[in-house]
C-alpha cells in the first residue's frame, strides 16, 4: 500500500532544512505509520537529495510524525539549482512510499 492511502502531508523549509509532516487520516492508522516510516527509511528514500541528518518527531495526539531533514535543499532557496527549491515536492514523493 502507498503511504498516501492512509495519510497526507504538509511541508516547510528554512534555509537548507526541510520538514515533512505525515498525518494519518484516521488515528487508528497512526501506529502503522509510526512502525513503517522511520527516520532511517526516510533518509534512505531521499538518499540522493538529503545529505544531512533526518530526525523524526512523534505527535501521537495528532496522529502525526514530523521529519526534519538537514542539508536537504541543495544549500537553501537562494543557493540551490534545484527545480523545487522549497522542497514542496518532497512531501508528494514521500506520500508515494510503499508501506
Amino acid at each position: 500500500m502507498k503511504l498516501r492511502e492512509i495519510a497526507h502531508s504538509r511541508t516547510g523549509d528554512k534555509g537548507n532544512i526541510s520538514n515533512i509532516s505525515v498525518i494519518a487520516y484516521d488515528i487508528d492508522d497512526y501506529e502503522t505509520i509510526k512502525k513503517s516510516i522511520t527516520a532511517e527509511k526516510v533518509k534512505m528514500y531521499f538518499a540522493d537529495i538529503v545529505k544531512g541528518e533526518v530526525i523524526r518527531y512523534e505527535l501521537p495526539n495528532l496522529g502525526a510524525l514530523n521529519f526534519v531533514m538537514h542539508s536537504a535543499l541543495g544549500g537553501g532557496v537562494t543557493r540551490t539549482l534545484s527545480h523545487d527549491m522549497h522542497g514542496k515536492g518532497l512531501s508528494a514523493a514521500l506520500m508515494n512510499m510503499d508501506i
